[in-house]
């Protein structure tokens, strides 16, 4: 089955065609570490992780480098600010974005390069591109790109370079340069950087962030490669101005499939601290969601469409993710003789609705659609008792095969609500009807009861609950 994506250089759809036969090349942006990540940031570290693992689900062998950017305006401010030097300051955040990601079942890269452990490199190609003609040293030490040496500038974003400002010497950033588009390739060191200083042949300073990962993904995926993944959020000026650094140093193309992921919204704005709708993991698990649940909403919308994140939407999945773990019950306690049958014939369909929904740009609707399909099928075929015992093992195969790419299922985890008893849960949901009638006395009693028989229940946004044994 043939993959294909919407490179966003092309603006269409392609087929996938690897460097190397086989094996994938894959760079994506990663965490600024000066804070915990927050979920916008999930939503793009999700959707790479299901590229990722759907091009290992067709055969793919893939290499993946995500960058850690551990010095640049935020982590410099921040650890000054802490009183720590920068390498103790951001150790404490790269070490948060690892549990995160544990968390959320995101499949580690096989190369995690922090930028200050690669300066050399940086200066290596910074060099090559003032030899080259490409940047030059501006009258406050720091060395720019120039964008009227690189003709194609703007070909990723589709800038109208007729109408932008060139040749205007302007301050952005506390930087002169020449031109308004021109971006830094190096900063000359100044007293707000602290201890925070590189020597190089221009001075005392530090990297651009743009620098940075052009520099270490050269270094470890080679000159040209086959994906690069991020945010639209990154498609300019960042990834623009990688391409044109890249490319002007090496004259070759640089990355063949340009991937992007859409905006999350939450509540149906923008996130933020002051609408009181910002989330980092931490705080969601605060709130009493786990990672599975939180990484069932961040799947559920297409990676180029916008995702609008609720505490709602975490019930459902709660909700949902339920529905599953009783059918993969039930179909673990199926024990009748005899051919596969019918069941047979609903996981090969889903099985090839699965695959050619991700084979075609990550599809991920109708492969859900796959999934709660095969689900009402084994349910059926289990409430007309036609469900076999090897039937239900190639059903429960199949979930097991989905979730290579989805990470949500869970066929074979051991669930502490699969032990509790039916009238512990029925207490559960009389006292959950109970709140929601406003009858908190009898609310009250029930939980009472609950905790005779050796359960706390935990009440959770959305009208959701949760048992736990005492």
């Amino acid at each position: 089955m043939e993959l294909r994506f919407f490179n966003t250089l092309e603006r269409r759809q392609m087929a996938f065609d690897a460097l190397v036969p086989g094996c994938a090349k894959m760079y994506t942006c990663g965490p600024t570490v000066y804070n915990f990540a927050h979920i916008g940031n999930f939503r793009a570290y999700v959707f790479e992780d299901i590229l990722r693992r759907t091009l290992e689900y067709f055969g793919y062998s893939v290499t993946q480098v995500m960058n850690l950017t551990d010095v640049d305006d935020k982590t410099i401010r921040d650890s000054r600010k802490e009183e720590l030097p920068l390498r103790e300051f951001t150790a404490k955040y790269k070490q948060a974005f690892f549990d995160d990601i544990k968390t959320l079942k995101i499949e580690p890269a096989e190369i995690y390069p922090a930028a200050t452990d690669h300066i050399p490199e940086m200066i290596a190609l910074i060099q090559t591109l003032m030899d080259k003609g490409f940047a030059y040293q501006a009258p406050d030490k720091c060395i720019y790109f120039s964008i009227e040496k690189c003709k194609d500038y703007g070909k990723l974003a589709r800038i109208d370079r007729e109408n932008q400002r060139d040749g205007v010497r302007i301050s952005t950033d506390e930087y002169a340069k020449d031109a308004v588009g021109d971006f830094a390739l190096w900063k000359a060191w100044d007293e707000a950087d602290g201890d925070v200083f590189w020597e190089s042949p221009w001075g005392r300073g530090r990297p651009g962030w743009h620098i940075e990962c052009s520099a270490m993904s050269m270094k470890y995926l080679g000159e040209s490669f086959d994906i690069h993944t991020g945010g639209v959020d990154n498609m300019f000026p960042h990834h623009e101005d990688e391409i044109a650094q890249s490319e002007s140093a090496t004259g070759k193309k640089w990355v063949n499939y340009w991937l992007h992921c859409e905006h999350l919204m939450v509540d149906g704005t923008k996130m933020s601290k002051s609408l009181g709708n910002f989330y980092t993991l931490r705080d969601l698990q605060d709130k009493g969601w786990n990672g599975r649940e939180i990484r069932w909403v961040l799947v559920g919308a297409h990676y180029r469409k916008k995702l609008n994140f609720t505490l709602d939407a975490l019930a459902q999945a709660r909700e949902t993710l339920g529905k599953f773990d009783a059918l993969f019950d039930r179909l673990k306690g199926v024990d009748s003789a005899g051919e596969a049958g019918e069941a047979a014939g609903l996981v090969t369909e889903a099985k090839n609705n699965f695959a050619s929904a991700m084979a075609d740009d990550l599809n991920i609707a109708p492969a859900l659609a796959a999934a709660f399909d095969l689900m009402r099928g084994a349910n059926r075929l289990a409430d007309e008792q036609k469900l076999t015992k090897a039937g239900a093992m190639e059903i429960l195969a199949a979930f097991r095969d989905f979730d290579r790419v989805i990470a949500c299922f869970e066929v074979d985890a051991v669930r502490e609500s699969a032990a509790i008893p039916a009238e512990v849960t029925a207490l559960a949901e009389a006292r959950a009807e109970a709140r929601k009638a406003k009858n908190f006395a009898e609310s009250d009693r029930l939980r009472d009861e609950l905790a005779k028989l050796g359960y706390a229940v935990k009440d959770v946004p959305g009208g959701a609950w949760e048992l736990k044994k005492l």
